[in-house]
């Protein structure tokens, strides 16, 4: 364990370095959920408390073996590609998305807020998610909505359905099985919009 609740607080270790942090408890019951003392603090690693994670000076240092570490047999996170489909922006994610690959996917997101539109982000090829991950699409969702669009979710593994659940945050988005799936709810979604405003425009003219 790398998380030591007591009572109304939880102290979090660095697994490197042994630095540690204290805070009060997560407002989520399970004991086992630590990432919101993991987000505030700017560090990195799992948001449950078997670990690992790292204060934020450790999750900078390189492996030995050159590089920063990522899950094992998962490889470097990543954006495999960026499509735009008529008013949808679709990223495409890969590997592990955690501090190190933060900012790639931070851009991604940035650029489809520039373009405008729903976005959809794949992550059918996405193996683990930390607070880092989390604490990005969160504030992208909330920044779709803000703009009156929708952000939802494509193909996450188990895992990351566990982790949303966890959270509480899988009824924060909309979640499909497939890319094609959000496409097409998207599509008709915006079939209908557009189908009510006409009706709006006719009747108001009607009159």
């Amino acid at each position: 364990m790398t998380v030591v609740p007591d009572d109304h607080l939880m102290t979090l270790i660095c697994d490197t370095c042994g630095d540690t942090i204290r805070g009060t408890a997560c407002v989520l019951p399970d004991a086992e959920v630590v990432w919101t003392l993991v987000a505030e603090h700017g560090w990195s690693g799992s948001p449950f408390a078997t670990g690992p994670h790292q204060c934020p000076h450790c999750s900078l240092l390189p492996t030995s073996g050159g590089g920063h570490a990522s899950c094992a047999d998962h490889g470097p996170g990543g954006i495999l590609g960026i499509d735009h489909l008529d008013d949808v922006t679709v990223i495409a994610a890969t590997g592990d998305i955690d501090l190190e690959s933060g900012d790639t996917l931070r851009t991604a997101l940035r650029h489809a807020a520039d373009v405008g539109g729903n976005v959809v982000v794949d992550l059918a090829r996405v193996h683990v998610i930390d607070s880092t991950g989390l604490g990005l699409l969160v504030r992208a969702h909330c920044d779709a909505r803000d703009r009156g669009v929708t952000l939802c979710l494509a193909a996450p593994s188990r895992f990351i359905r566990t982790v949303l659940h966890t959270m509480r945050l899988d009824g924060a988005f909309l979640i499909f099985e497939s890319r094609d799936e959000a496409l097409t709810h998207l599509s008709r979604r915006g079939v209908s919009a557009a189908t009510a405003s006409t009706a709006e425009t006719a009747g108001s003219s009607a009159r």
